[in-house]
């Protein structure tokens, strides 16, 4: 059965990520879906698409190692810094702009290790 379209303002949430975080499609000539813009497998872009998930606890950020190690060993979460992958596998037989779409059956990965999931799509319709 086809899964939700991910729209503008669907929520995420990251393994390491203290928070769920918004995704933004930028309004540039898009398909709307339920009155959004629907996004593409390329909005992976941070603070422009993906808000910061919280603190972050991974040790593979920089931030978060320097600050566990200056703890004396007790992990220290650090501010998120998303830098995700494109959303795979996308919907290559809807195409927006392009590009392939995003429903909720994708999942991004973030370079410090955290897996990315859409947990609100942000619509309702099934068309990928």
């Amino acid at each position: 059965m086809p899964a939700p379209l991910v729209v503008s303002n669907a929520l995420m949430a990251c393994t390491f990520g203290a928070a769920p975080a918004k995704l933004t499609v930028l309004p540039n000539p898009q398909v709307l879906v339920e009155g959004q813009p629907a996004a593409v497998i390329a909005d992976i872009k941070a603070v422009a698409n993906v808000a910061p998930f919280g603190m972050c606890s991974s040790l593979a950020n920089p931030a978060v190692a320097s600050a566990t190690t200056a703890a004396q060993g007790v992990l220290t979460p650090q501010p998120c810094t998303p830098q995700l992958t494109p959303w795979a596998p996308g919907i290559p037989l809807v195409l927006v702009g392009g590009q392939p779409a995003v429903n909720v059956s994708c999942k991004s990965v973030c370079s410090f290790g955290g897996a990315i999931s859409i947990t609100m799509p942000g619509a309702k319709q099934t068309l990928g």
